[in-house]
């Protein structure tokens, strides 16, 4: 009787856990038995396995093998496994060195040919190996430069099953010359930002979303088609400031488990834009798919922006499912195959026209919509789901005289440097807390703060008996007046920060 063991991992959304892969090889009628909850594509990987052995020209051992995936309580997907189920097998069978592959993680397709074929998830996968102890990995050779981004981790890229013979000691006769194979990227996250100085005229809405992106608040924007409204959205992207080290390390590992990651550019250092269409169903917007769910559109905006265009003209049923992640800023994904968190802690941009027609303006533009209609439009947009949004404004047409009379705007540069000058600011009075921009913190620790300005808290509260605040949006008023005073350097806000704040919130025209 021959035992092999080798490690892999398996993933439950971003978190890895090391799985070691037993192979048992006994003495009785030849069969293969694969146990420890394999899902279906994994259960297929005894024939992936037998296939690729015999075709890098190795012969199969005929005996009865059975392979465990330990723990076997926890729920493994998809065929990463199946690098190391051939290993461990040909380990049992004698025919490379036992000793030391059980501190070896090995993840990979096989293909019927003998390649090795890239994965998604290599990057969490590495990380969450080299810090249960494993730092001796072997991946296929297109996810080479994926696990390297992983500190402390001893990367070996192999083309063919049998290459990864060879680099643990056995014998083959020859190895095929075969190309690599590459990843297939679905999806390319981002899009060329633009520059703020392309938006003609306006200011209010400007200065709106120099704030948003200077305490990472949510926003929203009203007003008629060809105001500008799509232009200012995809240039919020522009004006944040790149991500840090670790923020980075993790927006890329949900990139990677999603496939929409490219290894050749490193780390994704600046924040994600992410502009889903209005057709989109709610699985795409949070995530979904057979077995364990794939992260959605607001994981892959998670650290930057998630921009809904025309938002009334998405499913009620979508809009309401960022009521969650809008509030905890992850999201924990329970399905059929088990459940999956992914983080979700991304800037929220709408934008809406006033009316179906769009041309319920204050410009003397006819309107063909009934009251009714209008009510319904926007009715779309919830209650509770406008209260989660820090910034409400409405923005105008630019009329041809204001076009010709309008300075051109400051470019996305000039807004950067203030907004990375207000992040750094309330990064260090955030220091030693668990939040790193405004958005983030909680009512009580803001109100405790501005004790010692009852002037403040008294115009928030006078809102509120005048019902023009809900206690969550006074929470949301205090977070802007804070960044407002970031912006103008100020330590505390005043009392024309709060009244700002207040316009800002209730749809004050820009």
């Amino acid at each position: 009787m021959g035992l092999g063991v080798t490690a892999s991992v398996a993933l439950t959304g971003l978190r890895g856990h090391v799985v070691e892969v037993q192979a048992q090889l006994a003495a009785a009628l030849p069969a293969f038995t694969l146990v420890g909850l394999p899902d279906t594509a994994l259960s297929e990987s005894r024939d992936r396995v037998r296939a690729a052995v015999l075709s890098s020209g190795m012969a199969w051992p005929n005996r009865r093998v059975t392979v465990n995936l330990s723990p076997a309580s926890l729920r493994k997907s998809g065929s990463a496994f199946d690098l190391a189920i051939a290993v461990a097998v040909l380990a049992g069978d004698g025919c490379l060195p036992a000793d030391g592959l059980d501190r070896v993680v090995h993840l990979g397709e096989l293909g019927l040919d003998g390649r090795v074929q890239p994965v998604r998830g290599v990057l969490p996968a590495v990380a969450a190996a080299v810090e249960a102890g494993f730092t001796r990995v072997v991946v296929a050779a297109g996810d080479v430069a994926e696990a390297r981004l992983v500190p402390g981790a001893q990367v070996h890229g192999v083309v063919t099953l049998a290459e990864a013979v060879l680099l643990h000691g056995g014998r083959v006769e020859s190895l095929p010359d075969v190309e690599p194979v590459r990843q297939a990227r679905t999806h390319a996250p981002g899009r060329p930002a633009g520059d703020l100085a392309d938006v003609a005229g306006q200011t209010g809405a400007r200065t709106a979303l120099e704030v948003a992106a200077a305490g990472g608040h949510h926003l929203l924007l009203t007003g008629p088609p060809g105001a500008g409204k799509t232009m200012l959205a995809s240039r919020l992207p522009g004006v944040l400031p790149d991500l840090t080290e670790s923020e980075a390390l993790e927006v890329t590992a949900v990139h990677s488990v999603a496939g929409t990651f490219d290894p050749g550019d490193g780390l994704l250092t600046r924040p994600p834009f992410e502009d889903p269409h209005h057709t989109a169903t709610p699985a795409a917007i949070v995530g979904g798919g057979s077995g364990l769910p794939r992260p959605g559109a607001v994981s892959r905006a998670h650290r930057g922006v998630l921009f809904l265009d025309e938002a009334p003209e998405f499913r009620p049923s979508v809009l309401e499912t960022l009521r969650q992640p809008l509030e905890q800023g992850e999201l924990v994904l329970h399905r059929t195959g088990g459940a999956a968190r992914y983080p979700a802690r991304f800037q929220l941009v709408l934008a809406a026209n006033p009316c179906p027609c769009g041309m319920a303006t204050d410009k003397g533009l006819e309107c063909t919509c009934t009251p009714q209609a209008r009510r319904r439009y926007f009715g779309r947009l919830s209650g509770p789901l406008l209260d989660r949004v820090d910034l409400q404004v409405q923005v105008r047409a630019v009329t041809r005289a204001e076009r010709v009379l309008l300075e051109r705007g400051e470019p996305t540069a000039t807004v950067a440097a203030r907004v990375a000058a207000a992040r750094e600011a309330s990064r260090a009075r955030l220091a030693g807390t668990p939040w790193t921009n405004n958005a983030e913190v909680p009512g009580p620790w803001l109100r405790e703060r501005l004790r010692r300005e009852p002037d403040v808290l008294r115009r928030v509260e006078r809102a509120i008996d005048e019902g023009r605040l809900s206690l969550r949006g006074a929470d949301r008023v205090l977070r802007v007046a804070w960044t407002l005073a970031d912006l103008a350097g100020l330590d505390v806000p005043g009392r024309s920060q709060v009244d700002e704040a207040i316009t800002m919130r209730t749809g004050g025209a820009a």
